[in-house]
């Protein structure tokens, strides 16, 4: 029967955490000062690539090429992932001309990658490789060399990879975050690769989740507070826009303006809407970020905020519970 070592006590547990960590950044800062004009040159790559950028690499180094495909796919760059095995099998006519390859490997030697090597010549496909070993075969046949070798891995036999994965990582993270700003990708790229998922909808605009049509509650001036009482109601906001000719937005009725006019008057209902509406109403445009939506209606207390164009007319009304959703989205 296999016998099982017992746990290390908690204090040695955080001790071993503490030296992965602090090996780790160590190996991180170790590649930022080895940085060289082949950093740039990369960068200089891949922003002219007219084709994809074609990650490769096999094992832990293929998880982390996995990883930098998958960032600059969604930071602007035309990206995949190429398993070297199945490449060696086929899926290789996926590679053209106009492509650039980046292969991962922290030894340089493994074979499934170098093979791949006569179609990247053959179809003069530039050669980025990330290595800890510069003097490697791979190395030797690259383009250019991003160097992340690192002393000693994290693990505590040195055996495991997860310094030099570590490294590999955030090196690849700093050519897609360099990429990026070399493309002056902004916000707006980045929600229209995001569309789903917290991330995607809290990048969103007001306009396109706000409550519009007939779904935006608004009454004239001159409306009665039983008309009033009647659109708030069937349009569930707590609020309604009053308005005067062209939808212009004059003020607004929230359920605490009634119940204040109410006590003021308990005869209000005769009254008309803008004897008890707000004048100065809190507005928003429809370009606003929905977080920055959600912030200002936090702070300001407030439920529900008309969403008005440049003349000021009520194009909808956005509430913060659709705001809480496209949170938890």
């Amino acid at each position: 029967m296999a016998s099982h070592a017992a746990p290390p006590p908690q204090d040695d547990a955080i001790d071993i955490a503490l030296r992965v960590l602090t090996t780790e950044a160590a190996a991180i800062e170790a590649v930022a000062r080895r940085l060289d004009e082949s950093f740039t040159r990369a960068v200089d790559l891949l922003v002219s690539c007219r084709g994809r950028v074609v990650l490769t690499g096999l094992g832990k180094s293929g998880h982390v090429a996995r990883k930098i495909a998958a960032t600059l796919a969604s930071t602007g760059t035309p990206a995949f992932f190429l398993h070297p095995v199945e490449a060696l099998h086929g899926d290789l006519g996926a590679l053209t001309g106009d492509d650039v390859l980046i292969a991962l490997s922290h030894g340089g030697e493994t074979p499934e990658v170098l093979q791949l090597l006569d179609t990247q010549r053959r179809l003069a496909v530039p050669l980025v490789v990330l290595t800890g070993r510069p003097d490697s075969s791979l190395a030797r046949a690259a383009d250019l060399v991003l160097g992340c070798s690192v002393d000693a891995e994290a693990c505590p036999l040195n055996l495991a990879p997860t310094a030099s994965t570590t490294a590999s990582l955030a090196l690849g993270d700093a050519l897609a975050m360099a990429v990026l700003a070399r493309r002056g990708f902004n916000e707006d790229d980045f929600a229209a690769r995001h569309p789903a998922g917290k991330l995607g909808r809290r990048l969103m605009r007001a306009h396109q989740v706000m409550h519009r049509g007939a779904e935006c509650p608004v009454v004239a001036e001159a409306a009665r507070l039983t008309d009033v009482i009647y659109e708030m109601s069937h349009k569930g906001l707590g609020m309604t826009c009053v308005v005067v000719e062209d939808d212009r937005l004059v003020g607004v009725i929230t359920d605490g303006d009634l119940r204040r006019a109410f006590m003021r008057d308990p005869n209000v209902l005769h009254r008309h809407a803008a004897d008890v509406m707000t004048r100065t109403p809190v507005t928003m445009g429809r370009e606003l970020r929905l977080a920055d939506a959600l912030h200002m209606m936090e702070t300001r207390r407030i439920t529900s905020v008309p969403v008005v164009d440049d003349q000021g007319r009520v194009e909808g009304v956005l509430h913060i519970h659709d705001l809480w959703a496209a949170g938890r989205a």
